[in-house]
Parts: C-alpha cells; structure tokens; sequence
C-alpha cells in the first residue's frame, strides 16, 4: 500500500493542531517542518497571504519533494484600515508574543465604539506538488474585536476576537466549534477535494 504523505509547512504548534484536527478522517501521514531536519527558514516577503502561503508550500516542496501545504493567516481590523494584515504575528514587533501582540491591538482601538470595532480573520492555504501543480484557497471568519481578552483556548488574538453567530471569543469555543467557523478550517475544507485528487489511493471524505 502507497502511504500518502504530505508536509504542512508549519512550526507552529497552535496551527498544526488545528490543521491535523481537521485532517483527522483524512488516510494520510501529515509532517510538519519539525520533521524535516536542515529545512531552512523562509523569509515571509510577500504583501499579501497568498504570496506568503506560496512562498512557504513551494520551498517545503522542493526540500521534502512531497505535497506541501503552508498557510498564511492574520487579522484584519477596518478601523486600522486592514492592519495588522500580513504583520499580525510581529505587529508589535519582535520578539514577538501574543501578549504584546494583543496589547497593541487594544491600544490602537482605545476609545473606538463596538460598531466600528469589525474585523475579519482571513486564511489563504497553498499546496504545491513536487511535479509544480499548485491549489490555492481562502476561508474568512467576521467578528468584533472586544476591549478586554476572554478565554483561554486557541492562540494569537483568538482572546480578543468575538464572533457574534456564537456568542464566543475564538478562544472560547471548542475545538470542534472552531474548526466550524475559523478562517483556517474553511480554507481547510476547500482544500479536501484537491488533496484527493492527488492521493495515490481512494479516501474516505
């Protein structure tokens, strides 16, 4: 039997969770980039998560010459006019830290009204082949970005985040709600019909 393996270009672990969650009833063996021993950082140049997303799945690719699926995600917030976009990891600069990270944020919005407070979490997923096929997909989740954090799930500025459909912050649902509604889990999802496409043998959907 052919074991269909592919790399998810990640080496963050709140990610690669989320992402093997989702992958679970998926026949494959997932790798992350703590499995590739001497794969080099890759400098995130691009200005837009697509770029980045594809950028990170094509150097995976080459190095491990299998499928490799990288994600570029962030926040963005209108009252900041779409900021901190493809900064969101670093938007308070490094080294960069969650907390710091979401101090910012709430400094930055001091004083601002909850209406005017909307943002969006938006996922771009790349998966590039070794023979250069590339797929390329996008999930996005609205929200109101709150004045102080609540819950202790999920990561980056899941605290800060309310999505008003639940009545929860991103780091207050469960792990099943979240993969329901995130921004990663929709682009996630999009992506399954390519991954079977590709796979050496038939797969449970």
């Amino acid at each position: 039997m052919t074991i269909f393996k592919i790399v998810m270009a990640t080496r963050n672990r709140g990610k690669a969770i989320e992402l093997k969650k989702l992958l679970a009833d998926f026949s494959v063996e997932i790798l992350t980039l703590a499995d590739l021993s001497g794969m080099p950082e890759v400098e995130e140049t691009g200005a837009t998560f697509r770029e980045n997303a594809l950028l990170k799945a094509k150097a995976a690719a080459e190095f491990a010459h299998l499928p490799s699926l990288a994600d570029d995600s962030g926040l963005e917030v209108d009252a900041l006019a779409g900021q901190p976009g493809v900064y969101s990891a670093r938007f308070a600069g490094e080294p960069a830290s969650d907390e710091k990270n979401n101090h910012k944020l709430l400094e930055r919005l001091r004083g601002i009204p909850k209406e005017q407070r909307t943002a969006r979490f938006v996922c771009t997923i790349a998966l590039v082949t070794p023979d250069g096929q590339v797929e390329m997909t996008e999930g996005r989740c609205e929200g109101i970005i709150l004045e102080e954090l609540r819950g202790t799930g999920g990561f980056g500025y899941d605290p800060l985040f309310y999505v008003s459909e639940l009545g929860k912050t991103m780091a207050e649902l469960t792990g099943e709600e979240k993969n329901e509604v995130s921004h990663r889990g929709k682009a996630l999802r999009a992506m399954l019909p390519f991954l079977r496409r590709i796979s050496p043998k038939e797969t449970k959907p």
